[in-house]
């Protein structure tokens, strides 16, 4: 990947180096997300997400300096590409100003401001009440060694695309049509489009950033595609626990996954008639047998 001519956002904070009182350091991987992935769970049901309170909301307190290794560089890179984008896309479809989320870079544990606390366990996350896309680094490490996924740049870019495109759903609404299916039998289904969306508009994003900024090199898109399946809800299902049940999806298959970023990639439409495509039932039905959606336009099949 290259960021050469990318522009440094100047809305990213690095907390690595400071604990969050109350949590413990080390291990458990992405135990928890793959948890909440495989039956079907909320981060705030499990009580690290969203939580108020002092046990749930425990102070940040100084550990070590922040480390030195240009991962803020890189990151404030990526960010910078998707303000270029978002704020110029914004302008081209009519939606207003686009409002420039931030990001927080933490190691151990995070605590935010009014989603509660979490630990590193939980994976990158979008905070809709502070608008930040909260990132532990070493997750990458875990994402290859044991979900079978890419560290490499772009598909990190990608997982950060993902969660700016979150913010994009929160801004224009998207993120309130799933929230209104909560504790509803199309919970699942739901939050399945949710994220297939986000995988789309991290493939708009890629498809922009690379007009603009000539951002892709060779394999980068394979890498991408790479992490993008291994966090498929039946790849990491089958890991977890050697076998799949679709009623327990909410991120989406390993194909659905792929084939929403790919097609964001391809086309770079994030016109309102499109991303509306997600979430109507009639044009793009959900299939619960499969877990699955299906809409040629959005996803090849």
């Amino acid at each position: 990947m290259r960021l050469d001519d990318a522009p440094e956002s100047g809305n990213v904070e690095d907390r690595r180096g400071m604990r969050t009182a109350g949590w413990a350091a080390g291990g458990g991987g992405i135990i928890i997300l793959i948890l909440a992935l495989i039956f079907g769970i909320d981060p705030n049901q499990l009580g690290l997400v969203g939580k108020q309170g002092p046990l749930a909301r425990p102070p940040e307190v100084p550990n070590t300096s922040a480390p030195s290794d240009g991962y803020k560089q890189f990151a404030s890179k990526v960010l910078g590409t998707t303000e270029v984008v978002w704020t110029q896309l914004f302008e081209k479809y009519g939606y207003g100003a686009y409002k420039k989320p931030k990001m927080v870079l933490f190691s151990e544990a995070v605590r935010t401001n009014g989603c509660g606390s979490a630990p590193s366990s939980v994976g990158p996350f979008y905070c809709p009440a502070d608008q930040t896309v909260y990132l532990d680094p070493t997750f990458f490490d875990e994402l290859e060694k044991k979900l079978g996924g890419s560290k490499a740049a772009f598909s990190q870019a990608y997982v950060i695309g993902h969660e700016v495109g979150h913010h994009v759903q929160n801004l224009r609404g998207y993120s309130a049509r799933a929230d209104a299916k909560r504790r509803t039998r199309q919970e699942n289904e739901y939050s399945i489009r949710l994220e297939l969306q986000a995988d789309y508009l991290a493939g708009v994003w890629a498809h922009h950033a690379e007009k603009t900024f000539k951002i892709l090199e060779r394999g980068d898109t394979e890498e991408a595609i790479q992490t993008a399946r291994a966090i498929g809800d039946n790849r990491i299902q089958q890991k977890a626990r050697g076998w799949v049940s679709p009623e327990g999806f909410n991120h989406g298959t390993d194909r659905q996954r792929a084939a929403a970023f790919i097609q964001g990639l391809r086309t770079g439409d994030a016109s309102q008639r499109q991303l509306d495509l997600f979430f109507d039932e009639k044009a793009t039905p959900f299939n619960a047998r499969t877990g699955e959606l299906r809409n040629h336009e959005l996803l090849g099949f």
